[in-house]
């Protein structure tokens, strides 16, 4: 197994260019790329232009770093590849999080959700140095439909003045509804059955404490609960929303 080469009080230094650069891409996002947009949602599209740079890069990221360990155990160490991807996708949900705080405080649900997230990340990160299959995995999980729920979002933000974004928003719809149902109410359930039942099989040995490992499965339980009521509601208003378009056409 590989073992890291670079040490833990580095990772702070390893961090910071991350970070630097997701908060570079926000602010060329906010003041170049969408300064011409509404001021009420620029703050918004530029959350998308920065989840667009990390989502599917994550997940290629985090694709390479499980395959690049022969060692595809749940409570397997921390390799050093896998170490900068956790560190790439903290440096993301650091910035966003900044986003929340300073653009959208009174978004709770969001701003607990970035803060669960980063605990998850973090512990498997700097806590425990074990485990970042398990967390890399779910991360790919979460992030591939990044791409497709971000030009999703972006072009709902603007569906309302602009008919190209009305368009791409309901062409978008269906497909991405169906890829999130899917990753989110099937994949996701499957993953967190896989990881409970090693972690309560005992082969864990101690490497993960129990109090770690039960935060991490309570955390993205709640965050697929979540994701799986908003699919939900979505998938009831485009019902309703083509329901009344179809009386629209027999009337």
């Amino acid at each position: 197994m590989e073992t890291s080469a670079v040490s833990d009080s580095s990772s702070v230094p390893v961090l910071l260019p991350f970070f630097s650069v997701f908060l570079l891409s926000y602010l060329i996002a906010y003041f170049i790329v969408f300064r011409n947009w509404s001021p009420k949602i620029r703050p918004e599209a530029s959350s998308c232009f920065i989840s667009l740079l990390h989502g599917t890069p994550a997940v290629f990221l985090a694709s390479f770093a499980i395959l690049k360990d022969s060692n595809r155990g749940f409570d397997g160490l921390n390799t050093t590849f896998q170490k900068m991807v956790l560190d790439y996708s903290i440096a993301y949900f650091l910035m966003d999080l900044l986003h929340y705080i300073v653009f959208v405080p009174s978004d709770v649900l969001f701003i607990a959700h970035h803060l669960a997230t980063l605990f998850v990340i973090c512990t498997c990160r700097y806590v425990v140095s074990h485990g970042a299959f398990a967390i890399l995995f779910l991360l790919i999980l979460a992030e591939v439909t990044s791409l497709c729920q971000n030009v999703w979002t972006l072009a709902g933000t603007r569906k309302n003045d602009a008919q190209i974004a009305a368009k791409v928003y309901a062409f978008l719809s269906p497909p991405f509804y169906t890829l999130y149902s899917l990753v989110r109410g099937f994949g996701g359930p499957y993953f967190i059955y896989r990881m409970v039942a090693f972690y309560t099989s005992g082969l864990v040995d101690g490497r993960i404490p129990k109090w770690v490992w039960i935060s991490w499965v309570v955390v993205v339980l709640t965050a697929i609960g979540v994701s799986i009521m908003w699919i939900s509601n979505l998938w009831m208003e485009l019902y309703r929303e083509r329901t009344r378009k179809l009386e629209e056409k027999i009337r």
